[in-house]
């Protein structure tokens, strides 16, 4: 053996290949003859190239499961079942990256776990499995993103089966057309004990399935309840598909959320999201939450925004006067559970505007009274007061997911200059709740002083459209709105939610702007210019869950037959507009306890909100363009 090994060492590579050939029909020749024993060496050789993955199977309390199915998939795809010890053993794997998998009924699936396998060696992998209604075990949306399950105090309101007090959990319970309470939000999808799945609106409902809460991680140190996520994004608009080739109506936005329990009473929540280009802005907000059971539950936090811009837009350089425009506001909310029948909740915004007339700062107040008499029969009685600055939507922090600081520079349509909205709102509402579905109808009364109106690329005499990037506000006059709504919501299938609001009001317009602002829409915008109307309106909402594939789809679409044009000609119309976010998980990228997903969102909605709006808020926008945000998000 060692001569033949001196002989291969000094031979020349051109004779290699004939050497070869004649050692492989020896060895075939060798292996036609063999016994038993040089069989057993083959099987060794094969045993050398590929590799094993064994594990265990267990459920939460530790004990082992009997008859779960692993599944391997990679290079190949290898099936395993675990014995009675909830021992498993995927035997010769070709090296590379598996998704492993594990099912049993009765069982909530975990998440897909990522295993590499070498050649000659063992991969190690364990699974836990949730029982199907047990205390703590994910749901099905929460599985198949990978999420885990939400920490919380032992002695908490959720792990008794009360409601969720995050902040956005706290924030979807004052939105002025719910009555929602003791629900408990987790991956952004509602669930309600006892089966019963609700909301009152494809408002809300919108709002839950973009706002996930950073807080929805584990730890990002072992012995640190510390939570966040980070999003490295893009965003644009435009008006036709060709323009998204177009690199400079692009920009580039980071985001940074970070979040921890403040002993078991609470939780605080700092978020930070910034661009650079020739508009360079940044937004920083935080909050504090109480989660602990008490009779009041408040939540308190404040927030800043700043914007400069540095381009060449004539229009948006003689806006930005000083070179930036800063805001800043602060809230106060309170949740009272008066009796197991009354709650009241109460609070205020209050907001500064550098860019307003002489700096003003405007207050907006509100209250909620809520009656229960039985556990699916609910009525509240809401009034606010909502004063809005114009271009107030960049400033404010919004509640969705998509977190990005101001975008956009506007400056006023006529000389009249900016003024501010003021917005008293009535409503009583009523609400029943089914099993998997439910029904709610409401009136509402809406007095509005000096309603905003919004116009992108406003094209005056021959001359070009502005930018996208820049619009124009302006007021149009004083209106009473009344009108009554209609919702319904249903979960169509196991992973599929959707709901339906029609409202119908009338408007009666008590007077119009100034006689400058009048002359300048009357001739450049003449539809945003009303008189008395009857408007109907048509919102859906549809969320879906493909568990397989780890996508989770949110789409809302909004019909109106009083949407302003943008064209002299005609007047308010029939018109839609959308909002689609794709979010989908990457399993194979998770770190520790990091989760990542691609996110990819286009609308043509102008305003983050529709709830917390005026019924002609985005009615009298003209000509919104799509705007896309895509990009990479990570939990931790």
């Amino acid at each position: 053996m060692g001569r033949a090994a001196i002989f291969l060492m000094g031979t020349p590579r051109r004779l290699l290949t004939p050497v070869s050939m004649l050692c492989l029909l020896a060895l075939h020749s060798t292996l036609a003859s063999a016994q038993t024993p040089q069989f057993e060496r083959v099987t060794s050789l094969a045993a050398a190239t590929t590799g094993h993955i064994e594990g265990s199977v267990m459920d939460e309390a530790g004990k082992p499961l009997d008859g779960a199915v692993i599944s391997a998939l990679g290079s190949t795809t290898a099936f395993a079942v675990s014995d009675r010890l909830g021992q498993f053993t995927l035997r010769q794997l070709p090296p590379g990256a598996y998704m492993l998998r594990a099912h049993l009924q009765g069982f909530h699936a975990p998440r897909s776990t990522m295993v590499n396998v070498r050649p000659a060696t063992r991969s190690a992998s364990t699974f836990t499995l949730r029982r199907e209604g047990a205390a703590g075990a994910p749901h099905v949306a929460e599985a198949s993103v990978g999420a885990t399950a939400l920490d919380a105090p032992a002695d908490s309101a959720a792990a008794k089966g009360g409601r969720d007090e995050s902040e956005f959990a706290w924030r979807l319970r004052h939105l002025k057309r719910g009555v929602l309470r003791e629900t408990e939000t987790r991956a952004g999808i509602p669930q309600v004990p006892d089966d019963d799945w609700f909301i009152t609106d494809s408002f809300q409902f919108l709002g839950r399935a973009f706002g996930n809460s950073a807080r929805a991680a584990t730890a990002l140190f072992s012995d640190l309840s510390l939570g966040g996520q980070v999003n490295l994004l893009t965003t644009g608009a435009f008006d036709n598909p060709l323009q998204l080739l177009q690199l400079e109506r692009t920009s580039s936005v980071a985001f940074f959320s970070l979040g921890a329990p403040v002993g078991s009473h609470g939780d605080w929540t700092v978020r930070a999201a910034m661009n650079q280009n020739d508009l360079s802005s940044w937004m920083l907000a935080g909050s504090y939450v109480v989660t602990a059971p008490a009779p009041h539950r408040y939540q308190v936090g404040m927030s800043y925004s700043l914007q400069r811009y540095e381009g060449g837009n004539a229009a948006a350089i003689l806006a930005v006067a000083d070179g930036a425009r800063n805001v800043g506001s602060v809230f106060a909310y309170d949740e009272w559970e008066v009796s197991r029948y009354l709650s009241l909740s109460y609070g205020a915004n209050y907001a500064h505007y550098d860019y307003l007339p002489e700096g003003q700062s405007l207050f907006s107040p509100r209250l909620t009274a809520t009656l229960s008499p039985t556990r699916k029969l609910r009525v509240r009685f809401s009034a606010a007061r909502d004063v809005s600055a114009p271009g107030a939507e960049e400033f404010l922090p919004p509640t969705s997911a998509a977190y990005l600081p101001p975008q956009r520079t506007f400056s006023a349509i006529s000389p009249a200059g900016l003024r501010t909205q003021a917005l008293q709102h009535y409503e009583v509402g009523v609400d029943r709740v089914f099993s998997g579905a439910s029904i709610g109808v409401r009136a509402f009364e809406q007095r509005i002083n000096d309603q905003t109106v919004t116009v992108f690329g406003l094209r005056q005499n021959d001359s070009a459209a502005e930018t996208l990037g820049h619009y124009f506000v302006g007021a149009t006059g004083d209106a009473d709105v009344r009108g009554v709504g209609v919702t319904f919501t249903h979960a169509l299938f196991d992973n599929v939610r959707g709901s339906i609001d029609y409202s119908l009001a009338n408007a009666n317009w008590r007077a119009h702007t100034t006689p400058v602002e009048y002359a300048v829409l009357t001739r450049w915008i003449p539809s945003a210019v009303r008189s008395n109307e009857r408007i109907h309106d048509i919102t859906t909402s549809l969320q879906t869950e493909v568990p397989l594939t780890a996508t989770r789809v949110v789409v809302l679409y909004k019909l109106n037959t009083g949407f302003a044009s943008g064209r002299r000609s005609d007047g308010p119309g029939f018109d839609a507009r959308f909002d689609l976010q794709v979010n989908q998980a990457l399993p194979f990228m998770n770190f520790r306890a990091s989760q990542w997903e691609m996110l990819v969102g286009v609308r043509s909605l102008f305003h983050e909100s529709l709830a917390n709006a005026s019924f002609y808020d985005e009615l009298l926008v003209v000509r919104p363009p799509k705007r896309i945000v895509g990009g990479l998000t990570v939990k931790f």
